[in-house]
């Protein structure tokens, strides 16, 4: 017989409609503030987040490569939206607490647990998935791009300073918000919203809508990015599912101990 929250519990998981747009609004607000302290440190260390996201850049083109702009304010304004980018990626251990914060403020006290470990993983996976795109996808990306431009098209690659910061951030963020997908599906499990019989029955599916949503946020859909975004994506949903079962197991185990004392 699962664990039944007592009515301290039920009381202090119902929240009003009002309750959680106050909750709400009070968590943005400190996600932002949280951002823009994290923008303006990046705004500081500039060159030196340049220097380290250039480096998939230097392997594709050439120690003595180097990005053009194409207007005056181009600098600038690629400058201010890197800033942006990486006081994202810096300040999301903060927003991802304030996120998981606003979600167990609707759960009872026995699944509140859930959230304290969450929140360290959601921030390891989301940055293991930009430096994963930056470190290791990036300059293989960026070669096969440079060799297909040169070797098929006949065209020379002069990469533009805005254009290669919007390429490397884009794909950066997009490769952290996906690997937040087992957490997600380990929440599903845990809610009971998707038991895990139905995930398994929908696997085929879940292929072929990893593969779409993989082709439509790549941009320029370069089959090396697109399944490199592909089979991560997907085994991090298996991932999810075997930390729902575990977790499932682990909790019938409990259960049946329980039962055997009474």
């Amino acid at each position: 017989m699962a664990d039944t929250p007592d009515k301290e519990e039920i009381l202090g998981s119902s929240m009003s409609l009002g309750d959680h747009l106050e909750e709400l609004r009070h968590r943005l607000i400190r996600s932002i503030g949280g951002l823009v302290i994290a923008i303006v440190l990046c705004l500081f260390f500039g060159k030196a987040i340049i220097a380290f996201i250039e480096k998939p850049y230097i392997a594709a083109m050439g120690q003595d490569a180097r990005m053009q702009v194409l207007s005056p304010a181009e600098g600038f304004t690629s400058y201010m939206a890197l800033a942006g980018v990486a006081g994202i990626i810096l300040a999301s251990p903060w927003i991802f607490y304030q996120l998981w914060m606003f979600i167990s403020a609707g759960l009872y006290s026995n699944e509140k647990r859930f959230v304290y470990m969450a929140v360290p993983f959601s921030v390891i996976l989301f940055v293991s998935g930009a430096l994963l795109f930056l470190l290791l996808i990036a300059p293989v990306t960026l070669k096969f791009l440079v060799y297909f431009n040169r070797e098929y098209l006949g065209v020379d690659s002069n990469f533009t300073f805005p254009n290669y910061l919007t390429f490397i951030a884009v794909l950066m963020l997009i490769f952290g918000v996906a690997f937040q997908t087992p957490i997600a599906i380990y929440f599903l499990i845990r809610t009971g919203i998707m038991p895990i019989k139905l995930l398994h029955k929908a696997r085929k599916y879940v292929i072929l809508g990893i593969i779409t949503v993989s082709a439509a946020v790549i941009p320029g859909s370069d089959p090396f990015s697109l399944f490199a975004l592909a089979i991560p994506l997907y085994l991090l949903f298996e991932l999810g599912i075997l930390m729902g079962y575990l977790s499932e197991r682990k909790r019938k185990n409990r259960e049946s101990g329980q039962e055997g004392l009474k």
